[in-house]
């Protein structure tokens, strides 16, 4: 149980650090890139070595590696922008309900059951993704304006990407990776999300888009711990409840949800409308059923 806590709190705060970020003035884009390189590090710390040689290009999942480390540095200045943008809720909401889409990919790929409930849980799930990010008139006084057609596009596209990157990590778990490599592959994936990220910063140093500010190394560090940790404790909880992930990743996601939306209205006086609680209300119905059902 302690692990599975562990993961909803340490998750939530990625997303709670984005507004924090926001309301400090840090710069998102070089804190998120010294996030990764301190994955690297601790990491690298926890497995014992840095997990680069000519082996590893090697391996076969060495590229699946490339293409997770393109993901997780893309959707995490995605939900950056929209914790800051649109809201922590919203942010949390499109990322963590996208586990319906590993479910529709696992009916097909695994030859997975789905019962009525799941089906209605899926359904109930698009719907709730929708109504939290319908665009709201109640913003906080720091909210800046942002295009009707942004508010509802980006996250789609989180949600999309998220769901993406949760069923790259399935398939890649169940063809290439046991308990001699996870760690490797994991570290591998934090640093090319390090290194795409770095090669984007300098670029926007050099042409002046992006001003460096020393205190995104100090964030960066105090994001990039609980990151890493993060995945260590759902690594764990699934762990403990060997057979059992269909309901616990579900268990997990809606504890994220209902914890970072409360979070962020106490913390931050996020407000959200009445359509935007009735999507919350749906997206833990909707976890519920998929887990249950």
């Amino acid at each position: 149980m302690i692990y599975l806590i562990g993961s909803i709190v340490l998750t939530s705060y990625l997303t709670l650090s984005f507004k924090a970020l926001e309301r400090l003035g840090i710069p998102v884009l070089p804190s998120i890139v010294f996030n990764y390189w301190t994955c690297v590090v601790v990491g690298s710390i926890v497995n014992g070595s840095l997990p680069v040689s000519q082996e590893t290009i090697r391996q076969p999942w060495f590229q699946w590696a490339l293409l997770m480390g393109l993901l997780f540095v893309s959707l995490f200045n995605l939900i950056a922008w929209i914790a800051q943008k649109i809201g922590v809720a919203v942010a949390s909401v499109a990322n963590k309900m996208s586990l319906v889409i590993p479910f529709i990919f696992s009916l097909y790929l695994y030859n997975e059951q789905a019962t009525t409930l799941k089906v209605i849980g899926i359904v109930v799930a698009l719907a709730a993704v929708l109504l939290t990010c319908w665009p709201s008139k109640n913003k906080s006084a720091d909210a800046q304006p942002v295009s009707f057609l942004l508010l509802l596009l980006m996250p789609a596209i989180l949600f999309a990407g998220s769901g993406l990157l949760d069923t790259l990590i399935k398939y890649v778990e169940q063809h290439f990776l046991n308990e001699e490599n996870k760690n490797d592959f994991l570290i591998l994936s934090f640093g090319v999300a390090a290194l795409l990220g770095t090669l984007l910063l300098v670029y926007r140093l050099a042409t002046s888009k992006e001003k460096f500010n020393k205190r995104s190394l100090l964030a960066g560090i105090i994001i990039g711990i609980p990151n890493y940790f993060s995945i260590w404790c759902l690594v764990r909880v699934l762990e403990d409840y060997q057979g059992q992930s269909s309901a616990i990743i579900p268990i997990n996601n809606m504890g994220i949800v209902l914890f970072s939306s409360l979070a962020a209205f106490i913390l931050f006086k996020e407000k959200l409308s009445l359509t935007n609680w009735i999507g919350i209300l749906l997206a833990l119905g909707a976890i519920a059923l998929i887990a249950f059902g």
